[in-house]
């Protein structure tokens, strides 16, 4: 997994004297770090954990975490934090935290040693606290049972470290150094599998490091506002791709309230979307939010230039170009009418967007890859005219959610279920326009998501829908054999779209979903259920 950049970051974002830095080493658990230091009411930003001593000018944390990682300290090319790292934090005063990589880095780059475990410690771990009077666990008993996942282990500390917790098996667990404020954990204290883990993460933040939880979305809200009045001149114009989610509507609520009637948003039909989404989307925009919207339907423009595509990063690529096309276009057409050109395009830009669009530390790359390259911060041109304004790139979903009721957007648009930026591009496989397909998998999606509303489960639901696959197989129809299409339903579970488990139907309830699109969707004679959760899979298909 990587991480943002930190020059990419406000300047804002770490003025505070309470920022938690979390460092990225790759661990796939490196984001819940950052949610739960969030959840604690503490401002946390992650950042690549290679990263230039130079991106952190300006920062000034009271903690540094360094997340954990799948490599060993001992591989060529293992990432370290960038020379004069200690030093910054020391001038900062900050403690300094190493979780499972990031404490082996710590002890080894401060003089200890680092060798392969002569027994690996893989999942649920008993471990006793040595030290009852640890700056660590405080008061927290003598055993917990945590989550191990490392094959290296400490086996020599640097000189004025002390052990404070072992694992059964004999491994350090965890150490510290009061003195020099270096604390480490060989376990992850994040996830839900080291039950008191929340707790250590608490006593660590708020009695070894004095933070206060003084993070509140009204505060975002309010240096949001003030971020983007700084940027817009008095007399400048903005407009806003709005797509009828929870993320670009609060972005474009957020700017409205900044900016007023200097906000221009539109709705563009790109043909591909779900069932019926133009007029219904376009409905709730005038009936509920009020905000000024224009519909500007292109749908015969990307799906001609998305004609026999079949490749997945080019079909995004020309869907994000085509989509500048319109922006570029309206843009003209309003500074005919307002006499200036627009010069801001905001986007809801989330923070796993960013996060999970960068490169993860050790990979070698230093170009972004393209796991989340169909949300917002992929497929645009690099040629684009139009200042990007993304007022919630710091945030997580649930915060979106969260901002957006603080704004007063209607709960009906704060629980919409995510959707991807590309639309059913990313929901049809292989060329979008051959034959029927969007027309088969708008049908299919609008009998399962009013299945699951019937069914009172869809505020369970992080996310479900539809995918038409590029296969046909044999079935019998109608006492006819028959040679058609196959769909695939997938449903997630999910708090910010990083990770994600598939979500346990009732039996009946897929039993009548199916029997229902089978018997209503002509050219489908077959659905199948996509269990896999995320990792291995992404959410989206494509």
């Amino acid at each position: 997994m990587g991480s943002a950049s930190a020059a990419s970051l406000p300047t804002s974002a770490g003025a505070g004297e309470n920022l938690v830095l979390i460092l990225d080493f790759g661990s796939q658990y490196t984001h819940l770090i950052t949610r739960r230091v969030r959840q604690l009411g503490v401002l946390s930003l992650c950042v690549s954990g290679t990263a230039p001593l130079s991106s952190l000018a300006g920062l000034r944390p009271r903690a540094v975490v360094l997340s954990g990682g799948p490599h060993s300290v001992h591989a060529p090319g293992a990432p370290s934090f960038p020379d004069g790292f200690l030093g910054f934090a020391a001038a900062a005063g900050a403690h300094v935290l190493g979780v499972c990589y990031g404490m082996q880095l710590l002890v080894q780059t401060l003089g200890g040693a680092v060798e392969p475990g002569v027994r690996q410690e893989y999942g649920d771990m008993e471990v006793d606290i040595t030290a009852p009077s640890s700056a660590l666990y405080g008061e927290a008993g003598d055993r917990q049972s945590v989550w191990m996942s490392h094959g290296d282990e400490v086996v020599r500390l640097p000189e004025g470290f002390e052990v404070v917790a072992r694992s059964v098996q004999g491994a350090i667990a965890a150490i510290e150094h009061r003195e020099k404020r270096f604390y480490g954990l060989q376990y992850h204290p994040e996830v839900t599998h080291s039950p008191q883990g929340m707790e250590t993460l608490r006593h660590f933040l708020f009695d070894v490091c004095g933070i206060k939880a003084d993070w509140k979305m009204q505060d975002v809200l309010d240096e949001e506002i003030k971020t983007i009045q700084s940027m817009v001149g008095p007399d400048e114009h903005v407009i806003c791709a709005l797509s009828g989610g929870v993320d670009s509507t609060v972005a474009a609520t957020l700017v409205h309230n900044a900016i007023g009637d200097r906000l221009h948003c539109v709705f563009v039909d790109n043909g591909l979307l779900r069932y019926k989404e133009q007029e219904r989307v376009m409905s709730t925009f005038n009936s509920d939010l009020h905000l000024p919207v224009t519909c500007i339907d292109a749908s015969e423009k990307f799906l001609s230039e998305l004609k026999g595509v079949k490749d997945p990063e080019t079909k995004r690529k020309i869907i994000g170009r085509e989509f500048i096309v319109v922006f570029d276009e309206l843009a003209r057409m309003l500074e005919q009418k307002l006499g200036k050109r627009p010069e801001y395009l905001v986007q809801g830009t989330l923070y796993p967007d960013v996060i999970e669009s960068c490169p993860p530390p050790g990979s070698g790359r230093t170009h972004s890859h393209t796991i989340k390259s169909h949300h917002n911060v992929g497929g645009l041109p690099k040629d684009m005219k139009l200042k990007l304004i993304e007022p919630l790139k710091l945030l997580f979903k649930d915060e979106v959610r969260k901002l957006g009721s603080i704004l007063n957007v209607p709960e009906s648009f704060l629980k919409r279920h995510p959707f991807p930026g590309p639309g059913l591009a990313v929901r049809v496989i292989g060329d979008v326009t051959a034959g029927n397909a969007l027309e088969v998998l708008r049908q299919v999606d609008e009998i399962f998501i009013q299945a699951i509303k019937d069914a009172g489960l869809y505020d369970e639901i992080w996310q479900a829908f539809a995918v038409f696959l590029p296969v046909q197989t044999v079935g019998v129809q109608g006492d006819q054999r028959t040679h058609s299409h196959v769909v695939a339903l997938r449903a997630i579970t999910s708090e910010d779209g990083m990770t994600a488990n598939w979500y346990d139907f009732e039996r009946q309830f897929l039993v009548d979903v199916v029997k229902k699109i089978c018997n209503n969707v002509r050219g489908v004679n077959r659905v199948v259920l996509d269990v896999t959760s995320k990792p291995p899979a992404t959410v989206e298909w494509e």
